[in-house]
């Protein structure tokens, strides 16, 4: 029996991919929903763009036919001598292996009133629940952190005509992820949506309560107070292992594990979110906490459970996500600050709110990565250009290869290679020859 906890992306993963080349009993535990559904598109539920059921992947009928038995129950312990995991119902339930994929939940920091009627985060299914009881009679809502779960909050908000405060503890928005010139340009366009009131260098101190422990307003640590009736807290989300930290299983800041995603118990592993690499792979982070990074997670887990121990591998780091109205990727490694070694290139279009921001090695100009704002970019061709160690002037010579609108290059284009050349004295030439080709290749 094989026992898998959580059926977010990372523990439906591996779930399936486990099922498509072994007949072992699988079940699935979760106490959020009983089936498996698309976390990013929870907004759009509240924003009125689709249904709850619109979320799920997988009709109801999917999992009976595969053969994957579902438990919607919370676990509340695990014992490794027995081999057994408890849930709060009284459950015992026995497993041969078993895959912790328990996912996040939003930070608290121990400001009073944390726990007052009205203060939720926005991670789970539950707590869009709440946050649409709440939202009825809402007026004004204050969002506590700078990060892309905010953002989300912030544009369902606005999105009911619900009045807006952000307080966000650094000067620019998402400052540790961001580079100056990248975080300017998300913070004027935040300035063009109506109700929406951006608050920067703002710290929560405390959440003033009613008698019935109602949220009735924040104050932030320099003294000013926001009336508001809702409070979002989202600054972050950290590994759910609550329930881990009696069960012997090592833990840091998530459960800790190996690139085969061993935990220091035999049998079991753990997956997505609540893993911990105690040896993060090329300077990658600990944590992963990112969609794809659980889905890959999982498809490797499963080869390693049917009898192809394989070790997880990435590949370049790449993420995606909006902005209101502008898109974001970044493929490869840019940093909010400059390394010794590298060099940037900018190319920015204020009135199209474009945004291409270029890092490579000052000394060899071999590419190392890109956050692009704005337009879109095909993640293969960057994949391939990272992996080959191509050059800055390579990229860009080639970028079309890369580009997912044609119109944004039939019109800019040139324009950003001739800056590129004014500011580094190259004569990059755009390389129009079969540039559908390498496309099709990449």
């Amino acid at each position: 029996m094989i026992v898998i906890i959580g059926n977010g992306i990372a523990g439906v993963t591996v779930a399936r991919n486990i099922r498509k080349s072994s007949d072992e009993a699988i079940t699935i535990i979760s106490s959020e929903s009983k089936y498996f559904f698309s976390r990013t598109a929870l907004m759009y539920v509240y924003m009125g763009h689709m249904k709850f059921e619109h979320t799920q992947p997988y009709e109801p009928h999917f999992w009976g036919k595969n053969r994957i038995d579902l438990e919607h129950e919370h676990v509340s312990q695990i014992n490794k001598e027995e081999k057994t995991v408890s849930t709060d119902s009284g459950k015992t339930i026995s497993y041969d292996k078993l895959i912790i994929a328990s996912g996040s939940k939003p930070n608290k920091f121990g400001w009073p009133g944390q726990d007052a009627n009205g203060v939720r985060g926005m991670y789970s299914k539950q707590d869009l629940e709440y946050i649409e009881r709440y939202s009825e009679d809402l007026k004004t809502a204050v969002i506590v952190g700078g990060g892309l779960i905010g953002i989300e909050m912030a544009e369902m908000f606005l999105s009911r005509n619900i009045e807006v405060h952000f307080l966000v503890r650094e000067n620019l928005f998402w400052s540790s992820v961001l580079p100056e010139q990248d975080a300017k340009l998300i913070m004027n366009h935040f300035e063009k949506h109506h109700g929406l009131h951006m608050h920067y260098s703002k710290e929560l101190d405390t959440i003033n309560t009613d008698k019935n422990n109602n949220a009735i307003s924040v104050l932030t640590k320099n003294g000013e107070t926001i009336p508001c009736q809702f409070v979002g807290l989202t600054a972050g989300v950290s590994p759910n292992i609550e329930f881990v930290k009696s069960s012997g299983i090592e833990t840091n800041r998530g459960i800790l594990i190996n690139t085969y995603f061993e935990t220091s118990i035999k049998d079991v592993y753990a997956i997505g979110d609540c893993a911990e690499f105690k040896h993060p792979i090329g300077g990658r982070r600990p944590l992963e906490q990112v969609w794809y990074t659980g889905k890959i997670m999982g498809e490797n887990l499963a080869k390693t459970i049917t009898g192809n121990k394989t070790e997880y591998n990435p590949g370049n780091w790449f993420n995606s996500a909006k902005f209101f109205e502008i898109e974001y990727q970044t493929y490869g490694v840019v940093q909010n600050k400059l390394q010794e070694n590298e060099a940037e290139f900018v190319y920015h279009n204020r009135e199209k709110e474009l945004l291409l921001h270029f890092v490579f090695d000052k000394n060899s100009k071999k590419f190392i990565g890109i956050n692009n704002f704005g337009i879109r970019m095909r993640h293969p061709v960057f994949n391939n250009w990272l992996l080959e160690g191509a050059s800055i002037e390579d990229v860009l010579a080639d970028l079309k290869t890369a580009n997912f609108d044609p119109e944004f290059y039939s019109n800019y284009e040139d324009e950003i290679i001739a800056q590129y050349n004014t500011q580094f004295n190259a004569n990059i030439q755009v390389n129009k020859a079969k540039w559908w080709q390498k496309l099709i290749n990449a």
